[in-house]
């Protein structure tokens, strides 16, 4: 099981900031990506496009492993202005 976060836009229109998910086995942060995805057609938009993710705290890219007990977090890009 994983903690998955999401947060600024993400979590606006997902309409959810924290969620428990169950991996399988461990995957990559791409793949639990696709994962989530597959939950509909809303987090399938919501999803699409460059994220960035961490893992535990660390900005990490999308071919880092996820592991059980690991802290996901996936937020858009920042910019600035």
């Amino acid at each position: 099981m994983v903690n998955v976060l999401f947060f600024a836009s993400l979590r606006e229109t997902l309409g959810v900031g924290q969620m428990s998910h169950q991996l399988g086995q461990p995957v990559t942060a791409g793949e639990l990506l696709e994962q989530l995805k597959g939950q509909g057609a809303e987090w399938d938009k919501a999803l699409k496009g460059q994220l960035l993710c961490s893992i535990n705290q660390d900005v990490v890219p999308l071919d880092a492993v996820v592991s059980d007990g690991d802290e996901v977090a996936f937020f858009p890009p920042v910019t600035g202005g």
